[in-house]
């Protein structure tokens, strides 16, 4: 039976609760602290949560003209309702998750994500498709859950994981959503070609969202009965120490809504705007080379849609896939400094070639495209969690909600100006060496995300801040090895 989570802990037990060994199979004994394999099924939940919520976002992307057929309306109009919705929301979370905790947010924000789910597809797999108000109004709904489920992913991982686990598991938190856009196009490519097959479709993402929601109420859980690293004892701590002094003294309780004085002390600190602009250019280069896959392929050669459909997929799963590996790595050596560096260079790099591959005057092997655009999901993707994870280290102890929730409006406004930039940029056909070399040309989308990724790469250079979080856990293995 789920619960809400522990009773507090004191301060005394919060500092001492890193003791014990390792129920989740991370070994350990005497001091070390303690991991539970209930981590994983947090993660899980958290992980499928988002991968619904962007699957309904890009449900139609691969089939807008049936969508426009059944409703008479552009697709592209939803999704800026939902991205709209998912920015107002953002303002919130951080605030609600405080107050009621993280069970009760990410379960309740399950709850209000199915019945977004059910209003976009009436009865599941019976009848017809509802009203477009009720498209309109689903979802409204799930926009506002969403970053419930992408802004959490850095509190998931300080409340549950392990110093060394933090960034894998953050990595496939927030990059698991990728998975749902690809999933878009591949089940709405395979099912949403009519009206009928619209219906059917909605109505598996509604029985997938109800389910999700049952077990989030079940298994999701508020926090490991011990911390899993000084840090989080600290924050712990902390949290009881305040919640004491407000039984004594109510006039000290914080006011509801904090979320802009905490992000303008964030947006203060030098070290934390490094990582923001890291994250935000990586948000930008891989929504605009999702959003226009199918015209950048065309434009390489491509004209089967099932092998542009897979290869749209194939740039999400990498981007999934190198989080995971890049992750893991940064989560043995605490190199985000230089990972980071590696991953914009790399991306950089593989611009330039998809930029020459997506211009009209060379035709490069179709092989080599592939392998540059699932590269270039591989090295672009893992620069939002990992630098998701660095802006924690530099500004804790500050809550790792406002952080994530900072960089989600950040990357989500930026994303939204940038992506009609591109559209307006990839119309101008640009000359490389004219009369020098061979014909080749670059158009201004791609050399606008190559410009997007330099002056990221020469600005994070800069970057030089302590990890404060990494130095405290650090300490604590010093004392007790």
């Amino acid at each position: 039976r789920a619960v809400d989570g522990p009773a507090p802990l004191t301060t005394m037990q919060a500092a001492t609760a890193v003791g014990g060994g390792d129920m989740g199979g991370a070994g350990g004994g005497g001091n070390q602290p303690k991991l539970y394999g209930q981590r994983w099924v947090q993660l899980g939940l958290l992980a499928l949560l988002a991968l619904v919520s962007d699957l309904v976002c890009f449900a139609v992307a691969a089939t807008p003209d049936s969508w426009e057929a059944a409703y008479d309306h552009d697709p592209a109009s939803l999704i800026d309702v939902f991205l709209i919705t998912n920015v107002l929301s953002c303002f919130l979370v951080t605030d609600i998750t405080r107050t009621v905790g993280l069970r009760k947010a990410v379960v309740g924000a399950a709850g209000l994500m199915s019945a977004g789910c059910a209003l976009r597809s009436g009865i599941p797999l019976y009848g017809e498709l509802p009203p477009y108000d009720f498209e309109v109004a689903g979802t409204v709904l799930v926009g506002a859950a969403q970053p419930f489920f992408q802004c959490t992913p850095p509190l998931l991982s300080a409340t549950w994981f392990g110093a060394e686990e933090r960034a894998l598991s953050t990595a496939i938190a927030i990059n698991f959503n990728q998975v749902g856009i690809g999933s878009a196009f591949l089940l709405g490519g395979a099912l949403g070609q009519t009206s009928s097959g619209l219906n059917e479709y909605f109505g598996i993402i509604t029985v997938g969202s109800v389910l999700l929601c049952l077990a989030s109420i079940f298994n999701f859980q508020e926090a490991p009965p011990t911390p899993p690293t000084r840090s989080a004892a600290n924050k712990v701590a902390a949290a009881e120490a305040q919640r004491a002094a407000e039984e004594a003294d109510p006039s000290l309780k914080q006011p509801f809504f904090t979320f802009p004085a905490t992000a303008g002390r964030l947006l203060a600190n030098p070290g934390f705007c490094t990582p923001l602009a890291a994250f935000t250019a990586s948000i930008g280069v891989s929504n605009v080379v999702s959003a226009f896959t199918k015209d950048t392929l065309n434009r390489a050669g491509f004209v089967d849609q099932t092998g542009i459909d897979l290869a749209g997929a194939g740039f999400q799963l990498a981007i999934v896939l190198g989080g995971i590996v890049v992750g893991g790595y940064v989560d043995r050596t605490k190199e985000y400094k230089n990972v980071t560096l590696y991953c914009l260079g790399a991306t950089l790099t593989l611009l330039t070639v998809l930029g020459f591959a997506f211009g009209y005057d060379i035709n490069m092997p179709h092989w080599l495209v592939i392998s540059a655009l699932l590269g270039l999901g591989a090295t672009a993707g893992p620069v939002q969690p990992i630098n998701a994870e660095l802006a924690v280290e530099v500004s804790y102890p500050e809550d790792e909600n406002s952080v994530e929730a900072v960089q989600q409006l950040c990357g989500n406004l930026f994303s939204a100006m940038l992506v009609p930039i591109c559209e307006m940029a990839a119309m101008k056909d640009l000359d490389v060496f004219p009369g020098i070399g061979p014909d080749e040309d670059i158009r201004g989308d791609s050399l606008t995300l190559m410009l997007l990724s330099l002056s990221t790469l020469i600005y994070f250079s800069t970057f030089d801040a302590p990890l404060k979080r990494s130095e405290l856990d650090g300490a604590e293995e010093v004392a007790s090895s």
